[in-house]
């Protein structure tokens, strides 16, 4: 966003620090020499509109090849711009050709009551009745995968299988959805299945206002006792920024009447729901706790009473991988006893297993599942997860270090010569500012520090950047933009991949100050405030 100014001033600024004439060194020179000539490049590129647009959009690649090729067919940046807009559009049509976005479902019952509901008196003679039975009594698997047609159209694919104490089914789903504006779309289904008929329906999404919309969901389903028709519909609208409203009237084989709201807000989520229907009516309050934290933690706790009883939940959920979340619930209810349910999301898989403890409600059984799976937990996460997550880590940065090594080599080398042509420059703005008492830079570091113990073990890599930063001090002022600061004069990038801060510790009319500044954070010293002040006996 530099104005031609601001690019003009950054340019004459540059020139006067790496023009050849101002160095008598041959060593110097030729690396001025070298310097002067890029800034030169960077200059025309950049005071041209033209090879300014096309830069901005392909980077130094488009100047070689593609860019020359629109700036023949476009004559503006505007064009330019609305070509390289035409051409991402195409890519994206292409891309979404290709995309299946794959779904899926696998679900895991277990029983496990034998471990706290056993019978002793009569399994007492029983060979094998001193080994509690645990047993896999239902499964479900579900997929879907989704193929694009056209930009508007898209057929989605479904299918699942079920089986429960030796007995199960499956169906297949076929469904075609087209989007008929910017606020609607409808889609037809079709399905079969060995436990039930033929399917039909039709469903329909559209936008009344900006703040509500409705969905209208229609079917017929076939079987030997006749036609089944079902009617769901739901509206919705935004009660505020961060709460949704839900109106549901079921009509069918589950007739029912449903409202609920729900809040979502950055740090947690609270759900209340009323159902009036047959063969269930029930209320239900939902809270869930987001933890800001690297891992991205959550509990959650509800209560849900109606006709078939009373079941409070609680449980957490933590992502262990870039796409991963794990989580468990303990599930406690009238009649239906205690469950442990376990639940991984990777990417778009679910692997869902409860576990089914006792039909009582045992303390036992709600200790045992209530910090099992936080001892197993904390156990895997200190002794796999956590190894695995961090050598997988530094294989990454290896990789990335390998593949940038020649570059980080010629821009350490660029900015070692740099700083050497500063010298001059840098005596000439000290001696300035010492005769104003305005800003000298003490001392300047930027790279990786480590100041939390539990990272002791790891390497700081810092370079020494006081010289091209007291170089960039302008009327007493030092001013960095929010970008990454191994792009300065002088400056490189001494630990790739990594996380970087650049520390200074400058002096202004005559008193110590320090501050630290994450790599891509805008910077401006000194501070009106005394935020960075250093106590007197510094």
């Amino acid at each position: 966003q530099a104005s031609q100014e601001e690019l003009k001033a950054a340019y004459r600024r540059l020139c006067m620090l790496y023009h050849p004439d101002k160095h008598r060194d041959p060593e110097l020179k030729t690396q001025a020499e070298r310097l002067f000539n890029l800034v030169h490049q960077a200059y025309e590129v950049l005071s041209d509109p033209q090879t300014r647009a096309i830069y901005d959009i392909y980077g130094r690649r488009g100047l070689e090849m593609e860019g020359w090729e629109v700036v023949e067919r476009k004559r503006t940046a505007a064009e330019i711009r609305e070509e390289f807009e035409r051409l991402q559009r195409e890519r994206e049509e292409r891309r979404l050709q290709q995309r299946t976005n794959p779904k899926g479902t696998i679900s895991v019952g277990i029983d496990a009551t034998d471990l706290f509901d056993r019978y002793d008196e009569e399994y007492e003679d029983v060979p094998g009745s001193g080994f509690p039975q645990i047993e896999i009594n239902k499964m479900h698997i579900s997929q879907s995968i989704e193929a694009p047609l056209t930009a508007t159209d898209t057929a989605i694919l479904s299918g699942n299988l079920s089986t429960q104490n030796g007995n199960g089914g499956g169906s297949i789903n076929l469904a075609l959805r087209r989007v008929t504006s910017a606020k609607g779309w409808g889609e037809l289904e079709f399905g079969a299945g060995d436990l039930h008929g033929p399917l039909f329906g039709l469903k329909i999404f559209r936008n009344l206002t900006p703040r509500c919309f409705i969905t209208t969901n229609c079917a017929l389903q076939f079987s030997s006792r006749g036609v089944r028709p079902g009617l769901t519909t739901v509206l919705a609208r935004n009660l505020d920024k961060n709460t949704m409203g839900y109106l549901q009237w079921r009509w069918g084989i589950q007739s029912a009447m449903n409202t609920s709201i729900v809040r979502d807000t950055k740090t947690s989520h609270f759900t209340v729901a009323l159902q009036l229907g047959i063969p269930h009516s029930f209320m239900m309050v939902s809270y869930q706790h987001k933890f800001q934290d690297e891992d991205q933690t959550r509990v959650k706790g509800s209560l849900k009473a109606g006709f078939f009883g009373t079941i409070v939940e609680y449980g957490a959920e933590r992502k262990i991988s870039r796409h991963s979340v794990l989580g468990a619930t303990v599930s406690v209810g009238v009649p239906q006893g205690v469950s442990l349910k376990i639940k991984l999301n990777r990417a778009s898989q679910t692997y869902f297993f409860p576990v089914h403890l006792t039909d009582q409600l045992l303390p036992s059984a709600v200790f045992y599942a209530t910090v099992g799976p936080l001892v197993i937990y904390f156990a895997m996460h200190r002794l796999v997860i956590k190894p695995y997550l961090r050598a997988q880590k530094e294989r990454e940065l290896e990789k990335q270090r390998e593949n940038t090594a020649s570059d980080i080599l010629q821009k350490k080398q660029e900015a070692e010569a740099a700083v050497r042509l500063m010298q001059e420059s840098v005596r000439r703005i000290i001696e300035a500012e010492e005769a104003r008492m305005g800003l000298i830079i003490v001392n300047a570091w930027y790279g990786k520090f480590v100041n939390d113990n539990s990272r002791k073990n790891e390497k700081v890599k810092v370079i020494d950047v006081t010289v091209p930063l007291q170089c960039l001090v302008k009327d007493s002022k030092l001013i960095l933009t929010e970008a990454s600061k191994a792009g300065l004069p002088g400056f490189y990038d001494p630990c790739v991949g990594e996380e970087k801060s650049l520390k200074v510790l400058y002096q202004f009319r005559g008193v110590l100050h320090q501050v630290m500044s994450a790599d891509n954070e805008a910077l401006r010293i000194p501070k009106q405030c005394k935020c960075h002040r250093l106590p007197s006996f510094f």
